[in-house]
């Protein structure tokens, strides 16, 4: 599975972004998704992640209630919603794809390349 996110830019404070996760392959389906960032100078963590058929997600305390994630197998493609954006959510955001949904970066067996966010005050 090959992953591309896409979205990224630069917002004000109590703005709103959407990320996508594009996927190839026809076997999208069968992986959790999850997103992650990583701010300069910290290290890549957990945003929140969603099941293989959408029903189920699961989000970090810091972004829970503003963040959402959905997904569409038809296309692919899987979205973080981002709402109410905080300066504290400027980071390289990324997804990625696996067959178990953690909080942890190392069971996910497939990245995409990053989308920079940057939220101005």
């Amino acid at each position: 599975v090959q992953l591309q996110a896409s979205g990224g830019g630069l917002v004000q404070a109590g703005g709103s972004l959407r990320l996508s996760c594009a996927a190839s392959g026809r076997t999208f389906s069968m992986y959790v998704v999850g997103w992650f960032r990583q701010a300069p100078g910290k290290e890549r963590g957990f945003v929140g992640a969603i099941n293989r058929s959408g029903g189920s997600t699961r989000y970090a305390d810091s972004v829970d209630g503003r963040f959402t994630i959905f997904r569409d197998n038809a296309k692919a493609t899987v979205y973080l919603q981002m709402n109410n954006l905080k300066p504290e959510d400027t980071a390289v955001y990324y997804c990625a794809a696996g067959l178990v949904s953690t909080y942890y970066t190392g069971d996910y067996d497939y990245w995409g390349q990053g989308t920079e966010v940057t939220v101005s005050s």
